[in-house]
């Protein structure tokens, strides 16, 4: 599988999860080869775990900090994590010309290259979270040996080394995973595309360009599942040479076949569309409708994504840290309409057009604005008041997530909903999106404990 990689010089950049998963596979493989892993932070950034792993290895040359590049050009095989960017990638390319036989890959690549079972493939801008780990419970429940990996916080090395023909991985991936990528999944959801990750990549186009890796190297025996109501998403669909089934609004009432849409465990009308593409992913095993309504009834979605925590006073509060574009929170704006809202919203600045989300907090029933830290708030609030509508908006700015909620408590009216949403990313006051959640869960309950 990966014994090809024996006599490589080998190189991991970035360790973070995936980087310590393609380590842990590598040294597993590979006892007593000479590896080498680099990352741009500090060593003594890294947890006690990762520092305590990386030091008893003898076999281990290590570059980390500000020049952790400046040893890349002696290496053959380079296997890079998706935080590292084309940007950075071009520091490290430069004068490689002398060596013809090295290689830049990705885990992603290497699983797709590897893998011995089926993959299904799941992308999007946003809900490929939830649909992909709709898929694996629909699957696991009617008895398939299915496995959920990826973009998830699984990263998949580990497991390839123990990867069956008759397994079935289902695989978020993002359009970072996916760049570079020469190969498509045998089954592939492509939910929606929008504009996102624009600190990343060059610009929208070139964001585009790797979503569509998701489907542009399909065969005609492989099977494309994508929303006909993206004109992007649709556009890509044609370049592919698989059997194509199209999603859209209109065809929800096969969800409705198969399940009361007030037994999905999942708010949002949106949502209905992510069940809806897990439906037809997994047409093509012959799930029988029973199994497919348990999975779903039974679903529990990952943490921060419109997740419901709490309800105290009569407020109820809901942490969507995942929505880190405007179009998402867009989303969970209309899934609450009509009740008070307590918006938090605001980060750090990923390159996204503010001005629809403006819009939509302007003609929603969002009653207080809490701009969180300095960013992408402020572009929020001023779009939002400058529209006549809504010139009662009131907006408070919150430097932490405590004040946050304490503002939601005391602002919220009861029946109200107090909104985790940011539409931005975390970076400017959080170590990621998973941190933002649970210290806005944290102050709830604590909040929460002392208003009861």
């Amino acid at each position: 599988m990966l014994e090809n990689f024996k006599d490589k010089q080998i190189l991991i950049l970035g360790m973070g999860k995936e980087g310590i998963d393609s380590y842990l596979a590598l040294r597993k493989l590979f006892p007593h080869k000479v590896l080498a892993v680099g990352d741009k932070k500090k060593i003594g950034q890294f947890d006690k775990k990762i520092r305590a792993i990386l030091a008893k290895d003898k076999n281990l040359k290590k570059y980390f900090g500000q020049n952790y590049l400046a040893k890349a050009g002696d290496y053959d095989l380079i296997i890079k994590t998706p935080g590292i960017s084309r940007k950075e990638r071009s520091s490290f390319l430069q004068g490689r010309s002398e060596a013809p036989s090295s290689r830049i890959t990705s885990q992603a690549e290497i699983f797709y290259d590897n893998f011995p079972g089926l993959i299904i493939g799941v992308t999007g801008t946003k809900g490929k979270g939830t649909t992909s780990g709709l898929i694996y419970q629909i699957l696991k429940t009617a008895g398939f040996k299915a496995f959920w990996l990826g973009n998830v916080g699984k990263p998949v090395l580990q497991y390839l080394l123990k990867a069956k023909p008759d397994h079935i991985a289902v695989y978020e991936i993002s359009a970072q995973q996916l760049q570079g990528l020469k190969k498509s999944p045998q089954i592939a959801v492509f939910l929606n595309l929008f504009s996102d990750h624009l600190d990343y990549f060059v610009n929208f186009q070139d964001y585009t360009k790797a979503k569509a890796n998701i489907a542009i190297h399909q065969t005609k025996n492989d099977f494309l599942i994508y929303n006909s109501d993206d004109s992007l998403v649709k556009k890509i669909a044609q370049q592919s040479k698989a059997r194509k089934i199209a999603f859209s609004e209109t065809k929800l009432k096969i969800v409705k076949g198969i399940i009361n849409p007030k037994e999905i465990p999942l708010p949002g009308e949106f949502n209905q569309l992510n069940v809806l593409a897990a439906i037809l992913a997994t047409a093509p095993f012959n799930i029988p409708k029973e199994k497919i309504k348990k999975a779903i009834k039974n679903f529990h979605n990952l943490p921060h994504r419109l997740e419901f925590a709490g309800k105290y006073q009569g407020i109820e509060f809901y942490n969507n840290s995942m929505a880190t574009v405007p179009e998402t929170t867009i989303l969970d704006l209309k899934t609450f309409n009509g009740r008070p809202i307590s918006l938090i919203a605001g980060g750090s600045d990923k390159g996204s057009d503010y001005s629809l989300l403006a819009k939509e907090i302007a003609k929603s029933s969002v009653k207080n604005l809490i701009i969180l830290g300095q960013g992408t708030g402020q572009k929020i609030e001023e779009g939002a008041k400058l529209l006549p509508q809504r010139k009662e908006l009131r907006s408070f700015l919150a430097i932490t997530m405590r004040e946050a909620v304490k503002i939601c408590c005391q602002q919220t009216p009861r029946n109200g909903v107090c909104l985790l949403s940011p539409a931005s990313a975390s970076f400017n006051m959080f170590k990621d999106y998973q941190d933002r959640g649970k210290q806005f869960k944290k102050w709830v309950k604590k909040y929460g404990q002392k208003s009861n």
